[in-house]
């Protein structure tokens, strides 16, 4: 399965969860200093995170309206930067974000649109979009010092999404650290503790020599991560280190330590 990044969940699902984390990402920030520091970004403040995510939310719409050509030039998309003041910046980022919704609803989930993936329609920049958006969430929320909490299917599919990233053929062209994760056949079990999930909340990841592949399913690994899915998300994209999330490490550690090293986000 590994690089299957075909959506599992509804559109509508995904635009729902875009526009939701959205908002929340809005109000951390308008009700906050912009030169917060953002520990899980070092180099950045709320400010840079806020830009960064509102300009992402500028270019994707740019991507779903028009044809499958190629990408739209970010230059272009970044020469405005966004204000400095907080309620300025959560305007800003509001509008670009709602536009992001418009775009994607109002088009068919199934017309060709360039990606950088294997799945070349709209529908995949709605659960890209979606995901990037809460990941980028989880640190302003960090940031602040609150908790942050995700529906248990978004957080598994984001989980889902990042693994076959991280699978496909060409990223360690992009990404030339990717090929660490080559291996001997050394297994990786993720395993949630929500219920309901079932089968989408366990992910086998195989080291292969030819880089990882993974699938849904339970099977005894090099090492196990088992906890709530929330909490799996924010340890596999870095966000939280394992010792400091409420989850088990079972196993051999090294392993994991091993692919958190070569998967920076």
């Amino acid at each position: 399965m590994g690089g299957d990044l075909m959506a599992p969940l509804r559109e509508d699902r995904y635009l729902d969860a875009l526009a939701e984390q959205s908002a929340l990402f809005a109000e951390a920030v308008a009700r906050t200093d912009p030169q917060q520091r953002v520990p899980t970004c070092p180099d950045w403040t709320l400010h840079h995170l806020a830009e960064h995510l509102g300009q992402v939310h500028r270019w994707a719409t740019a991507v779903v309206t028009r044809p499958a050509v190629g990408p739209p030039d970010r230059s272009d998309l970044n020469a405005t930067g966004a204000p400095e003041d907080a309620d300025g910046l959560g305007s800003w980022f509001r509008e670009g974000a709602e536009a992001l919704v418009d775009a994607i609803r109002t088009a068919d989930p199934q017309t060709p649109v360039w990606s950088w993936a294997g799945d070349h329609s709209v529908g995949f920049w709605a659960r890209r979009m979606a995901h990037e958006t809460a990941v980028h969430r989880a640190d302003a929320e960090l940031a602040l010092g609150r908790e942050f909490t995700l529906e248990a299917d978004l957080a598994a599919d984001a989980i889902s999404e990042w693994l076959g990233f991280l699978s496909l053929p060409q990223a360690v062209e992009h990404r030339p650290e990717l090929a660490e994760l080559r291996g001997e056949g050394q297994i990786l079990h993720l395993h949630s503790t929500d219920p309901g999930l079932g089968e989408a909340g366990e992910w086998i990841v195989r080291r292969t020599p030819s880089g990882p592949v993974w699938e849904h399913g339970h099977a005894k690994g090099d090492v196990a991560v088992r906890g709530p899915v929330v909490h799996l998300l924010l340890v596999v994209m870095r966000r939280v280190p394992p010792s400091e999330a409420p989850i088990d490490v079972l196993g051999d550690a090294s392993v994991l330590e091993h692919w958190l090293a070569h998967t920076q986000f």
